[in-house]
C-alpha cells in the first residue's frame, strides 16, 4: 500500500526526564495511522480533552518528534529527510488550526497569508497569475475574492477567516491536510459551510484528510473512518457508520450516549456513569472494524 503520510507505534511522553520531579504523562501511546495516497480518505481522530488528539496531529505534522516509533512521509522517516525533502513536506502535509484569528497578523491584511506561501514556494511566475490563483481557492471554499481580499482580519467573520485559512491550505496542492478542531471556533450556522468545503477538498481534489475533533456528529457526517481516542490510547477505530452505530468499547459508547437528541422524550445520557467509568479502565482495546 503507498502511503503518503504513516504513523508506526508512535508515543510521545512529557516530563519525567533526567533530574525532573515531574511524572511522566504519555500524551500518544502506541498508535499507528496510515494515510493512503491511491485511496485517500477522511479519517477522524476523536475523543475527550487530553486525550492525545492534538498531540497526534502535532507528531504528523512534524511539529513535535515521537518518543519512539516513527512518523513516514513517502516511506521515510521525518526525523531523517534532506532539507529539500522536508521543504516538500511542508508544502504538501497542510494543518488548518482551531483557532483562525491567531494563524494572521492583525496588522497585515489576509491577502498576505495568501500570497506569501505563493511567493515562497515559487508557484507563480507573475503577480497576475498569483491573483488567479488566490482568487480561484478562495472561490472553491465559497468566499467572493472581491468581498475578502484587501480586508484586515477583524473585517471577517471566524467562518470567512477559517474559509481563508482552507483557501491558503488548498493554494499549495497538499497531498494531505490535518484539520484541529477547525469548526470549534465558529458558530454553529458556519460549520456545515466549512465542513462542505473541507470535504470536497477531499471528494474533488483527492486530499487525504485527517480531521481532529471531539465532535462526534461531525466526525460522523464528513468522515470515511475514525479512531478513539482515550488517555493517549487508541482504543476503538475503523469504518465510522461501524464504529458510530455499533459501538464496543465502554469509552466510545459513553461519547455517543453524550450526544444530545431532538426527542425530548429521551433522556440525554443514559448510562450509568460510575459503572461505565470502571468499565473504560478495565476494557481492552477493540482495534481496528470494518
Amino acid at each position: 500500500m503507498a502511503s503518503v503520510l504513516e504513523a508506526k507505534n508512535v508515543t510521545k511522553v512529557f516530563g519525567g526526564g533526567f533530574l525532573s520531579r515531574d511524572e511522566e504523562n504519555v500524551a500518544v501511546n502506541n498508535i499507528s495511522m496510515n494515510l493512503d495516497q491511491k485511496n485517500p480518505k477522511i479519517i477522524a481522530v476523536a475523543g475527550e480533552s487530553g486525550s492525545g488528539k492534538t498531540t497526534l496531529a502535532r507528531l504528523l505534522l512534524g511539529i513535535a518528534a515521537p518518543t519512539s516509533g516513527t512518523v513516514e512521509y513517502d516511506g521515510k522517516d521525518l526525523s531523517t529527510i534532506s532539507r529539500a525533502e522536508r521543504r516538500e513536506f511542508r508544502r504538501e502535509v497542510q494543518p488548518i488550526f482551531q483557532d483562525p484569528y491567531g494563524s494572521y497578523n492583525p496588522f497585515y491584511k489576509v491577502d498576505h497569508v495568501l500570497f506569501t506561501p505563493i511567493k515562497n514556494f515559487k508557484m507563480a511566475e507573475s503577480r497576475d497569475e498569483a491573483v488567479d490563483m488566490v482568487e480561484k481557492a478562495l472561490e472553491l471554499v465559497g468566499l467572493v475574492p472581491a468581498e475578502t481580499l484587501g480586508r484586515l482580519p477583524h473585517q471577517l467573520s471566524g467562518g470567512q477567516r477559517q474559509r481563508v485559512m482552507v483557501a491558503r491550505a488548498l493554494l499549495l496542492k497538499p497531498r494531505v491536510i490535518l484539520a484541529d478542531e477547525p469548526v470549534s471556533a465558529v458558530d454553529a450556522s458556519l460549520r456545515a459551510t466549512i465542513l462542505d468545503a473541507v470535504s470536497k477538498l477531499n471528494k474533488d481534489l483527492g486530499i487525504a484528510l485527517v480531521y481532529v475533533t471531539h465532535d462526534l456528529t461531525t466526525a460522523y457526517q464528513i468522515s470515511d473512518e475514525i479512531m478513539i481516542l482515550y488517555k493517549g490510547n487508541l482504543v476503538e477505530a475503523g469504518d465510522v457508520e461501524t464504529v458510530i452505530k455499533n459501538p464496543k468499547h465502554p469509552y466510545t459508547q459513553l461519547l455517543i450516549d453524550s450526544i444530545p437528541e431532538a426527542d425530548p422524550g429521551k433522556k440525554w445520557g443514559k448510562l450509568d456513569m460510575e459503572k461505565t467509568q470502571n468499565k473504560i479502565l478495565t476494557s481492552p482495546s477493540v482495534g481496528w472494524r470494518k
